[in-house]
């Protein structure tokens, strides 16, 4: 038998053999990079190990088969193409590491420039960098010094955990001992110092000289990349943003161009449009004689991309030219960075950047209009979170509140809080329920915890694509960078501007909009999108590009979506403003709502009744107010399906606590008082006292032990929508019958209530629906049998999740939740987005057993998943005909209830 050839599995591409549909196997850094060598677009050569590659390692500890001479092999061809050998000390070739996962995420994982460089190369990369002009011999050396100095700090802190302050001291005594704060300052002999002082933290804290092998230099950075995808950073960041945590991160190994080669050399980051407020134009950041990192790191202020054709209008000229063809090509905002060599234009990466709420649908419909997307692909484009923080309030400002400070509104929104300027102390006070904003000089990916839990990021340093910039974008955090009037001093824990010192705990106000900052709270306004929701603003008459691109993508959103989005609502103020925002419908009207305040008296009369008579004399005098109550929404809601649930909580929850009342009674006692009802009072909730209410004696339970009660709602119901229709309205109530797990329990409540709504409708043509609440997961699996008698579902997800995993939400957010979070057991919190496959497979059996008994039965579902993104494209696929939620996320459910439809049905143009 012949012997069979293995096949080597293939780990390692070359730019050329890639493109950008490739991210899930080459990260989109190397697709990217793919798609641009594959365009013709100056891209320094190289190639890309793959996410299989990385996720191989992460399982063993160890490179999988092949994967070194798959490397030795492209690092050839490398050498081959550039000329050079990695670290020849005479020419070296110097190559980058850089990690590059599926989605963007900015500074979460590892880079390594430099990689090559040691004590023979680094002699060779000065006289490379002189060329044959003696007279820039000493440039030539200070770059060749810099950008040793460069890999071991990085290489130190990102390979062998060498804590990162320790470099930074050494630089900063450095520029200390040199009479500068800029590190440009520094020498040729400034930062042959420099090295030798990080080799001496090297060793210190490794207890090895630093690698003077250069390949072994190239494995280690990648095998620092590969782990950086399960840093504690990148843990938190993915679950900040729901990637999911199995994809693993592709590495990029480039062939280094400088940027820090002298003043005709630099680097920066160009959008193709603003991505903060969507403007067509040339925003982007620039920086002379540096690499990469520096811009992104904050380090020095940068200028604006529009000073690069001053400095070399050859390369701003060649990289507007790119920008716009970019564009065209990914039919989107590309967030691109380049290196200039010496008047070389390098293109280093390209992506479909992110950009603020505003940004992306300004965006969207500007692609609209210029014919390279259609109303689909723009709805694709964004999404509810997005159109939740464009709802958030702004700053109302008046002549009292001066700025302190002006950076670069990097992220829009108005953030009040007390300042913090460390992540820890911003986790802190965060969790004591305050709400701070987090001050630097600069942040960089070790601050994310503390970037989650503030409100705004304010930093002294930086511009639009610095890291606070981009990660507070990605996360819709209020952001102002570059604020440089403002001397942040951390260790001091206070900052100083315009003569004022700012001290920890005191208060200021940020604008990422207009990169404003002030002292003090200053108070808000509505914000213009809430206004064009409420109709005080009309779309086709203002002049904001903002509201008119939300009436635009809202309106087709409405128009391509098969949910039907109703509201949570229990006054008639509340339906109201869910009207106002779009509601179809009340999907959830809770009237237990209906007996606090004044009414608790009656309640409590109802409790204590001793026989029928008073029961029912508490029962008659709550059935005028139910009545008033339901008028009201039904006006309010004319022609509209209302849907009511009868009572739901323990009725113990009406009386005062046990514990309370037990010692109010004990005292007043002790002084002799006349204590006969409060004693009552006591006997009664001491009878009705359960230890887990939530499975006690509510819901249906109520209805059936408790004579009359159930019966009152019912005629409140049904009086109140004859009243309103005989008035010239249209009132359409639906009784909803909660808690049931049998259908004998709703065929039981069920009967009484059809007796009262023939006698009380008669021939007024009002049509009431009885339908039960399913949240009691043998209602799930029992749902054939209920829609026998029932004339639709609605999913309480509440109290079905609280079931299904038996989790008491009032107790276990707080006290366990955190811990699941952090070790992956949820991506996020189940009372939050529908657990698919436990709570969600409920749904999906009741609704197609539901249906499958009775064809016309309506499904819809009313907890607090009616309003989250995810779940409502859930409850599109299994096919309910409404989803419900609070009148705030009514806009939020429409808009996703449209992206479900044009995603699910296959019908988008992309």
């Amino acid at each position: 038998m012949a012997k069979q050839e293995t096949v080597e599995h293939k780990y390692v591409y070359a730019f050329a053999e890639g493109n950008k549909d490739l991210k899930e196997l080459l990260g989109g850094k190397g697709a990217n990079l793919a798609e641009m060598t594959n365009l013709g677009l100056p891209v320094p050569p190289g190639f890309t190990i793959t996410t299989e590659a990385c996720k191989a390692y992460l399982v063993t500890g160890e490179e999988p088969d092949g994967l070194a001479d798959q490397i030795a092999a492209h690092l050839a061809s490398l050498e081959q193409a550039m000329g050079k050998r990695l670290g020849d000390p005479e020419d070296p070739l110097l190559v980058s590491v850089r990690s590059g996962a599926k989605f963007s995420m900015p500074g979460m994982m590892e880079t390594v420039l430099n990689v090559g460089l040691n004590d023979r190369s680094v002699q060779g990369l000065a006289r490379q960098a002189s060329g044959a002009d003696a007279q820039t011999s000493g440039g030539a050396d200070r770059f060749a010094w810099d950008s040793y100095r460069r890999l071991i700090q990085m290489f130190g802190k990102t390979v062998c955990e060498v804590p990162g302050e320790e470099f930074e001291h050494a630089l900063d005594d450095a520029k200390r001992a040199k009479g500068t704060h800029d590190d440009l300052d520094l020498d040729a002999d400034d930062l042959r110092g420099l090295v030798d002082a990080y080799k001496k933290i090297f060793f210190k804290h490794t207890g090895r000289e630093f690698p003077q092998e250069p390949r072994e230099q190239l494995d280690l950075a990648i095998r620092a990349v590969f782990e950086s995808w399960n840093a504690e950073r990148a843990v938190l960041y993915r679950r900040q943003e729901r990637i999911p945590a199995d994809l693993g991160t592709a590495v990029n190994v480039v062939a280094m161009v400088f940027g820090n080669l002298g003043p005709d050399s630099g680097t920066g980051v160009a959008f193709t449009r603003d991505p903060a407020s969507g403007a067509q134009g040339i925003y982007g950041d620039y920086l002379a004689n540096a690499q990469g990192e520096d811009v992104v790191a904050g380090i020095r202020n940068t200028v604006p991309l529009q000073e690069l054709e001053r400095l070399d209008k050859k390369s701003y000229d060649e990289l507007l030219g790119i920008m716009a063809r970019l564009e065209g090509h990914y039919r989107d905002l590309c967030d691109i960075e380049f290196t200039i060599e010496r008047g070389k234009l390098w293109m280093l990466q390209t992506r479909v950047g992110k950009r603020t709420a505003a940004a992306a649908f300004v965006i969207a419909g500007q692609l609209v209009d210029e014919g390279l997307i259609d109303l689909d692909e723009a709805l694709h484009r964004v999404n509810g979170a997005q159109l939740a923080q464009l709802m958030f309030p702004r700053f109302r400002l008046d002549h009292e509140f001066q700025p302190v400070a002006k950076g670069i509104g990097a992220s829009p929104g108005a953030a009040s809080g007390k300042v913090v300027f460390t992540s820890a102390r911003a986790v802190e006070l965060a969790a004591e329920g305050e709400s701070v904003i987090l001050v630097r000089r600069e942040t960089n990916p070790d601050d994310l915890n503390g970037m989650i839990a503030a409100q705004g990021i304010l930093t002294s340093r930086g511009g639009k694509t610095s890291h606070a910039a981009v990660v507070a974008r990605g996360m819709g955090k209020t952001c102002v960078s570059g604020a440089d009037e403002i001397e942040v001093n951390v260790p001091q824990r206070r900052f100083v501007v315009g003569g004022q010192t700012v001290v920890e705990g005191d208060v200021v106000s940020i604008d990422g909009t207009t990169g404003k900052v002030y002292l003090g709270e200053v108070p808000v306004m509505p914000s213009e999108v809430v206004q064009y929701f409420e109709g005080s603003l009309d779309p086709e008459h203002v002049d904001n590009p903002l509201v008119r691109a939300v009436h635009r993508i809202m309106s087709h959103a409405d128009a391509r979506r098969r949910l039907a989005v109703r509201t949570n609502a229990d006054t008639g103020a509340d339906a109201a403003r869910a009207r106002r925002f779009g509601a179809e419908g009340i999907g959830l009207c809770r009237t237990e709502h209906m007996f606090l305040g004044d009414r608790r008296e009656l309640v409590e009369r109802l409790i204590l009744a001793r026989d029928n008579t008073e029961r029912e004399a508490a029962l008659a005098a709550l059935l005028p107010l139910q009545r008033a109550d339901f008028e009201e929404i039904f006006r309010e809601m004319d022609g509209m399906p209302v849907t009511v649930r009868l009572i739901d909580p323990p009725l113990h929850e009406f009386l005062p606590p046990l514990e309370q009342l037990a010692v109010n009674v004990a005292v007043a006692q002790e002084r002799g008082e006349d204590v006969a009802q409060e004693e009552a009072l006591l006997a009664a909730v001491r009878r009705m006292h359960e230890e887990n209410p939530m499975l006690g004696l509510r819901g249906v339970r109520l209805g059936l032990v408790i004579p009359g009660l159930f019966a009152m709602q019912v005629r409140a119901i049904a009086e109140a929508a004859v009243t309103v229709t005989r008035s010239g309205a249209v009132a359409r109530p639906e009784i909803m019958v909660p808690l049931v797990g049998a259908v004998q329990e709703l065929e039981t409540v069920r009967a009484e209530a059809e007796k009262i709504i023939a006698e009380v409708v008669g021939d007024s043509g009002v049509e009431v629906l009885i339908g039960t609440m399913i949240e009691v997961p043998r209602a799930a699996l029992t749902a054939g049998q209920i829609a026998e008698a029932a004339q639709f579902f609605s999913f309480g997800t509440n109290d079905l999740t609280q079931m299904g995993w038996g989790f008491s939400r009032d107790d276990v957010e707080g006290a366990f939740f955190w811990r699941y979070l952090e070790l992956g057991i949820f991506g996020i919190s189940p009372f939050e987005s529908i657990d698919r496959d436990g709570v969600g497979r409920l749904v999906r059996i009741a609704a197609e057993e539901g249906r499958a008994a009775r064809p016309e039965l309506k499904l819809g579902v009313c907890g607090e998943h009616g309003g989250d993104p995810e779940s409502v494209h859930f409850f599109h696929e299994v096919g309910l005909d409404y989803v419900s939620c609070s009148p705030f996320r009514v806009p939020v459910a429409r808009l996703e209830a449209g992206r479900a439809a044009v995603e699910t049905d296959g019908s988008d143009s992309r």
